[in-house]
């Protein structure tokens, strides 16, 4: 395992559990400049999942290569020691880990590490970026055809680059074929998470997810971030007062005639203010907000469907599932499993 100069060691730890009997080998491609969460906040999620599992050798065997071999420093200033140069990184992967970070662009220049990075997915069981990596991942021609996320910030950028990818901006992971995405930072650990799961089951995620203090599991589809936090607050306008009262009023009426009433404002000049300051239409955001306030009464409560849909103001349990499914990819019976209390709890 690699080592951060400071005698921090990232080597995982050995526990007691059952062992699947199977080691799988992690291989992360780091550079100058990367972001220093998206290599450890993954690697440590990985070396919890040994720890939980225990038995003779580690479920996970993890590696940090770069171009050179040499240390090298994080966006954040801490130098690390890799194991090795990518040339000596031989044989088989079973999951290659591309991070990313402020220096991703330098690192897209580079043909040397974009041509290895091509080349070892071909021996990869599955290929994963973190955050801005997923442009090196492009440049390699590994999501020519498929969908993928990055960071919000980003996915603009990457769609114009890349017109062949379909680029997804709300979800914290994507999933296509061998390939998988994830969007900024902390996403790169729900992913890995979610990796786990699907090697050594939930009983294993759900374990590593308490010890780590993460949520058990956000799905791919939940959003990068919240809809409030999205939106450009406006400053000492009408607007405001009527964006903190519309998550206390979701399940009334809240059309546009009604809102452009309450701000004291014509329907037309309404809806081309509120889209000016906040940057969405009236209609989607007032969708969004629904849909997050039903997110939290499904991971917070135990109330039926049916009084969640009134509460939020879908109406019916037909019309949450239709726009939770659209909004989010899974239905609220799925997503209550990975988020209800008893989940977390058990």
């Amino acid at each position: 395992m690699a080592e951060i100069v400071i005698s921090m060691s990232l080597r995982p730890m050995g526990g007691a559990g059952h062992h699947r009997g199977m080691t799988r080998r992690v291989v992360f491609v780091a550079f100058d400049d990367c972001q220093i969460l998206d290599l450890t906040g993954p690697l440590e999620v990985f070396a919890m999942a040994s720890r939980v599992e225990g038995g003779p050798s580690p479920a996970y065997r993890v590696e940090v290569a770069t171009l050179s071999g040499e240390p090298f420093r994080a966006s954040c200033g801490l130098e690390i020691r890799p194991d090795r140069a990518l040339a000596k990184v031989l044989g088989r992967i079973d999951t290659l880990v591309v991070v990313g970070g402020l220096g991703t662009r330098r690192a897209f220049e580079s043909a040397a590490l974009v041509g290895w990075i091509g080349r070892a997915a071909r021996r990869s069981r599955r290929v994963v970026s973190v955050c801005s990596g997923t442009y090196l991942l492009a440049a390699a021609g590994l999501l020519d055809g498929k969908r993928a996320t990055t960071h919000w910030a980003e996915c603009a950028r990457l769609a114009q680059l890349f017109p062949s990818i379909t680029v997804e901006s709300d979800p914290i992971f994507v999933h296509d074929g061998s390939v998988w995405t994830s969007a900024g930072v902390t996403a790169g650990m729900d992913l890995a998470l979610r990796l786990v799961e699907d090697d050594l089951g939930a009983g294993t995620a759900r374990v590593v997810a308490r010890e780590l203090v993460m949520f058990v599991q956000r799905p791919g589809g939940q959003a990068q971030f919240s809809t409030q936090l999205a939106a450009q607050r406006p400053s000492g306008s009408a607007l405001q007062a009527l964006e903190s009262w519309i998550p206390d009023h979701l399940g009334e009426d809240l059309s546009v005639h009604v809102l452009a009433q309450r701000c004291a404002m014509s329907q037309r000049h309404f809806a081309r203010a509120f889209r000016r300051e906040l940057g969405v239409t009236p209609g989607t955001y007032v969708a969004a907000m629904r849909i997050e306030a039903a997110r939290r009464l499904l991971e917070t409560t135990g109330r039926g469907i049916g009084d969640i849909a009134n509460t939020c103001g879908f109406g019916t349990i037909e019309t949450l599932h239709r726009c939770f499914k659209r909004a989010l990819g899974v239905t609220p019976g799925h997503y209550r499993d990975r988020f209800s209390p008893e989940r977390r709890s058990a």
